[in-house]
């Protein structure tokens, strides 16, 4: 055997060996469609006959090919050839056999007409008449060549004919259910479920319906998911049942196209910036269809842009090929569209498949969110996402939220958005949010994971503006703007109908059109070819923090591309890396001028500036005034490195309390002396006051002599100057809480005088400001 025949050889046996994998596989790659079978295929759909397939495999055939070489295997397909072309029209009298192919080897294919539609039963029962025959029919050669009896499967179905579908997709689902058949996957019963099923997909009876996502600093709904649902009175109307039973009989992405074409076309219009969140199944993210720009035309027939999609890859099934995977959501994420990794923390492979896809969006599942505010365990898995996600750049989602104190418990946690039916059910049209939950979570705003008191700073604020071209631009001409621009700018933003589609940065441009042929190839192409078609386009109203960690963890060769920011979805400008990191520098600077040098908590700055973001963004807090009673006279009887000694316990004291009582994002400021001020949510002062209480009470007799403390009383001058025995210090702290609206100096006038009336009650003391 020569050397080709080797070759060959070998060839026939992975073939074998794959084959059972996924025939599909060699048909979405086009091998179909290289036959004439496709045209014959139309041609005879034009007709409007029931149209059916007979699929028929030689099972175990590489085996013949291994052992006995191209020619002996040959011969054996030219015997099952005959014996198929000699039988068929005998046991189908009925039927036109319009053509009998030999596709991939042992595999052959019967297409055929019949003046009208016979039963399920009655095709079955000719399809293994069929197949029984051809295999008595060649068992003694098969024996005589192989040692042992011949084993057939075989298959049909019927074509669709009525629904819009591809030709070469209605070969595939036909192929792919006389296929099931064939291997005895389907019965009587599913072929029945089967026959029902492709009505649904054909009549396009799958709806979808709509649950909202929050973010959970703003309140504002950052986009929709879409989710699939069949008849209420159908076996499928669950979703589940439609994509598990889609995915058994082979037609998951015939399922999932029907599924987009409902989501896009019925979601009747989106806030520019939203978002429109589509499930796929990751074997179906290869989809030729998708790959051909069949999404994208869709979603430009209904005023959308990839920039409004997130694919959904489900966590809940297995993915064998990262690879192809990762170079198909690339392919994507160029176009435009974001990824979110879905049910986190209920599916196969967990952390490996954030780390290989390294998506937009985490999608906590619910199964960690339920009873999360009572499960310790549930809070650190889904505390170490926060931190995984972090340092990925991601934004996480908290789905199947149901209960206030699940709510409650993810927005201290710092979760960035969530849904579940607590906030909105799905329905179709898009259900409204609950009002008075949209209004605690912005009440509730900034705890999503910025800190200090310049939160109130947004990307918006550093815009500068920014030279814009259409996309249809020569790269020469856009050569030539950046040159006799005055302004050092960086790039300029390439639009199309006024939304950004791409940044073109000018060291990117000179060092492409420097390269060798480069102005000769690229000068009369439009900018288009030459742009990065994803940039981080930002809203206007992300955080100043959130917006520079987002920037710092790009690729490295986009690390000091500029910000492209957007507002309601237009474009309002750029911010340039070098004005956002100047920006938080000096932030920081001023923040460490601010700093108490004793305690080293935020100072006078610092507080006012806290204080103005709360009321500026109208949320609903609590100030607490600490002070120390006896202070000065303790100082002038122990001296100032024991007075020291006594702030740095009492600050000591305010943050544990706060750590422990209060919430993550609250404020712990140091006015100066002994006056300390803590900015908190309403419903944690009073249990922080009284832990303040508490411990210093048990804590402040070690900085008092043995002498002292047993007496309970020490001996020095009185604010009057008069030597005296007094009491031992306390600390007395004074809550009010901000009212509607309320200047913050209003509030500090306020404290002011309450801290004078508890400072006149004897002991460590806290009071409330009840007056209305």
């Amino acid at each position: 055997m020569g050397v080709v025949d080797g070759l060959r050889d070998i060839f026939w046996v992975i073939k074998g060996a794959l084959k059972t994998i996924s025939h599909s596989n060699l048909l979405l790659h086009g091998s179909i469609r290289e036959t004439s079978l496709v045209n014959k295929l139309e041609m005879v759909l034009a007709g409007g006959k029931p149209t059916g397939i007979i699929y028929l495999d030689v099972a175990g055939f590489h085996e013949v090919q291994f052992l006995y070489g191209t020619v002996g295997a040959a011969r054996v397909l030219a015997l099952v050839e005959k014996n198929l072309r000699d039988k068929i029209t005998r046991f189908f009298p009925r039927a036109d056999i319009q053509a009998v192919e030999n596709l991939w080897a042992d595999d052959f294919i019967i297409l055929f007409t019949l003046p009208a539609l016979v039963s399920q039963e009655k095709l079955l029962e000719l399809v293994v008449a069929l197949r029984l025959a051809i295999k008595d029919s060649l068992n003694p050669e098969f024996l005589r060549l192989v040692g042992k009896e011949l084993e057939l499967h075989a298959g049909y179905a019927m074509i669709e004919t009525d629904s819009d579908l591809k030709t070469e997709v209605k070969l595939y689902m036909a192929l792919k259910e006389a296929q099931k058949i064939a291997r005895g996957t389907l019965d009587l019963h599913t072929l029945k479920l089967t026959k029902e099923f492709k009505e649904l997909l054909t009549e396009r009876r799958l709806t979808v319906v709509y649950q909202p996502i929050l973010s959970f600093q703003t309140g504002e709904i950052l986009g929709w998911e879409a989710l699939a649902r069949g008849p209420a009175d159908s076996y499928f109307r669950s979703p589940d049942v439609i994509f598990s039973f889609a995915e058994e009989i082979g037609l998951l992405y015939p399922t999932e196209r029907v599924c987009r074409l409902q989501a896009i076309s019925n979601i009747n219009g989106l806030v520019p910036d939203q978002k429109l969140f589509l499930n796929v199944h990751p074997r179906t993210v290869s989809d030729p269809t998708f790959v051909k720009g069949e999404t994208l035309g869709l979603l430009q027939a209904y005023g959308l842009t990839p920039r409004n999609v997130v694919f959904e890859i489900t966590e809940r099934h297995s993915i064998k090929d990262y690879g192809l995977l990762k170079r198909t959501l690339e392919h994507y994420r160029n176009q435009g569209y974001q990824v979110a990794v879905d049910d986190v923390g209920a599916g196969f492979s967990g952390l490996y498949s954030i780390a290989e896809i390294r998506p937009e969006f985490i999608k906590i599942d619910m199964a960690l969110v339920r009873d999360i505010d009572s499960n310790p365990a549930r809070r650190a898995v889904v505390e170490a996402l926060m931190t995984l996600a972090s340092k990925l750049n991601c934004l996480v989602i908290a789905e199947g939220i149901e209960t206030q104190n699940e709510l409650d418990t993810l927005l201290a946690m710092g979760i960035h958005y969530g849904q579940g039916y607590l906030l909105a059910r799905p329905a179709f049209p898009k259900p409204p949010v609950v009002g008075k939950l949209v209004a605690h979570i912005r009440r509730q705003g900034g705890r999503n994971g910025d800190r200090g008191w310049w939160r109130g700073l947004t990307i918006g604020d550093l815009v500068t503006p920014t030279m814009v071209v259409d996309e249809s631009m020569p790269v020469a001409e856009v050569k030539e703007k950046l040159a006799a621009t005055r302004q050092p700018l960086g790039g300029l933003v390439v639009v199309k109908e006024g939304v950004p589609v791409g940044l073109v940065m000018r060291h990117n441009l000179d060092r492409l059109l420097s390269s060798r042929y480069g102005v000769s190839l690229y000068s009369h192409r439009p900018v288009k070819a030459v742009m990065d078609p994803a940039p981080m386009i930002i809203n206007s109203s992300t955080p100043l923090e959130q917006a520079s960690e987002m920037a710092m963890k790009r690729e490295q060769e986009k690390l000091y591309d500029d910000l492209v920011v957007t507002e309601d979805g237009k474009l309002i400008g750029t911010v340039p890396v070098q004005r956002m990191l100047d920006t938080l520098a000096r932030l920081q600077i001023e923040l460490a001028r601010g700093a108490n040098p004793l305690t080293g908590l935020p100072g006078n700055v610092a507080i006012e500036g806290e204080l103005a973001a709360k009321s500026k963004a109208g949320q609903a807090f609590s100030i607490i005034y600490a002070d120390l009673d006896g202070f000065k006279a303790y100082n002038d009887a122990y001296g100032f490195e024991n007075g020291d000694r006594m702030i740095i316990m009492l600050a000591n004291i305010i943050v544990h309390a706060v750590k422990k009582y209060g919430a993550e994002v609250d404020f712990v400021g140091h006015i100066g002396g002994d006056d300390f001020i803590v900015i908190s949510s309403p419903e944690y002062t009073e249990g922080i006051c009284k832990a303040i209480v508490r411990l210093f009470d048990r804590l402040v007799g070690r900085l008092f002599s043995d002498e002292d403390r047993n007496q309970g009383k020490f001996y020095s001058q009185d604010r009057e100057g008069r030597r005296t025995w007094l009491p031992l210090v306390s600390v007395s702290l004074a809550i009010v809480d901000c009212r509607d609206a309320e200047d913050y100096r209003d509030l500090a006038t306020r404290a002011a005088q309450l801290k004078k009336y508890a400072k006149s009650l004897p002991g460590s003391v806290y009071v409330r400001d009840r007056r209305t």
